[in-house]
């Protein structure tokens, strides 16, 4: 975007704005006069990004349940006319023998072979004794986008590693030209070190909804095993080009999105690009968090002071996360977290649509959390 836009969307922005009034301020650093400030940032408390819980670098105990795609072997047991194999279709149900339709979404493998034995029960003399084995599974999966050779969603058949997942999609991406020169040279590129490779720090893996803390520089770069953690059913990884030249912009906006760096930018335009904020936006509190995600360092402004002129713009960096609350945060390291959690869900909804449907319209993410 051209500067006389950019300086056209501020000031709009500064005239239209309501400054957060009421908001208590978390303390902020002090901007020096002038047209932009350096912002002064600090680690994210350790509160905020936790050491990865040696429970789950073991495989999960939880039982397996059963759902839609998981084929079963079936038989009542003495009756080998009984003997098939069934599906478990999109409404969870399975269709065998004698039953009309039995819901065994969620189940376990016991709680299905005793459901089975129980509704046939119905339609034989003597409850039967019911054989249910597990055939192939296909309801348990993971999404893996972004640089890595063969993106998609695989299944988890079995215990599996993020470096098994990372293994099963070709490792990560390089440049072709790097790739056809390693072939003939017969040398290795599987860590990505080409122009298209991945931005390792802000790589991340969604869990439920929030940023589990792995370090995919430790894993990938160093080796370390301790960030080799043990994959769930739903688990999200997303490797973005360490080339995307992006600023991230959400919370309290009208239009979250993340906007491509072409020249220099500011935080007060980084918001009007981001069609300005909502009513109820607390400008007293506003955040950049900057640097890997696993280690993060936040910087906190009080955005109303900059558009009075009381205090400086500040300049963004490339990979910057803008976050505007919609009420101030006392705790800083609740603060990072909460910014953390809505910049991977906000990634996670556009890069899992843009898979589906191909179309890389913005999903924005808006989370309104009181303190």
């Amino acid at each position: 975007m051209k500067a006389n836009s950019r300086r056209t969307l501020v000031l709009t922005l500064a005239a239209s704005l309501g400054l957060g009034a009421g908001c208590e301020s978390l303390p902020v650093p002090n901007a020096a006069p002038g047209l932009t400030a350096v912002a002064a940032f600090a680690p994210a408390s350790a509160g905020a990004t936790p050491a990865l819980d040696p429970t789950l670098l073991r495989p999960g105990k939880a039982a397996f349940r059963l759902g839609p795609g998981d084929q079963l072997d079936l038989e009542v047991v003495g009756d080998l006319s009984t003997r098939a194999s069934v599906t478990v279709g999109p409404d969870g149900k399975i269709y065998y023998y004698l039953l009309p339709g039995l819901d065994v979404w969620g189940l376990t493998l016991p709680e299905a072979r005793d459901r089975v034995g129980a509704e046939l029960e119905r339609y034989l003399r003597e409850r039967p004794v019911v054989s249910l084995t597990l055939r192939a599974v296909a309801s348990q999966r993971v999404w893996l986008l972004g640089r890595v050779n063969n993106p998609g969603v695989y299944i988890l058949g079995g215990p599996t590693t993020l470096l098994d997942a990372l293994a099963q999609a070709g490792g990560l991406a390089s440049s072709s030209a790097l790739a056809s020169l390693a072939a003939t040279l017969g040398v290795s590129l599987s860590t990505g070190n080409g122009p298209e490779s991945a931005d390792l720090p802000h790589s991340f893996l969604i869990r439920d909804g929030h940023l589990i803390p792995v370090d995919f520089e430790r894993l990938l770069q160093d080796g370390d095993l301790s960030q080799n953690i043990y994959l769930q059913p739903d688990d999200f990884i997303f490797l973005p080009s360490a080339h995307a030249g992006q600023v991230h912009i959400l919370g309290a906006v009208l239009h979250p999105q993340s906007e491509r760096m072409t020249g220099p930018l500011t935080l007060v335009q980084s918001i009007a690009l981001a069609g300005g904020t909502e009513p109820e936006a607390c400008l007293t509190n506003v955040a950049i968090l900057r640097g890997p995600l696993a280690h993060p360092q936040i910087a906190v402004f009080a955005v109303d002071a900059i558009l009075s002129g009381k205090a400086a713009d500040v300049r963004l960096e490339s990979n910057d996360i803008v976050y505007v609350p919609y009420s101030p945060n006392r705790l800083l390291s609740r603060y990072v977290k909460l910014i953390l959690d809505t910049f991977v869900r906000t990634v996670g909804v556009n890069e899992g649509a843009y898979a589906v449907t191909g179309k890389s319209t913005p999903v924005g993410v808006g989370v309104n959390v009181s303190p």
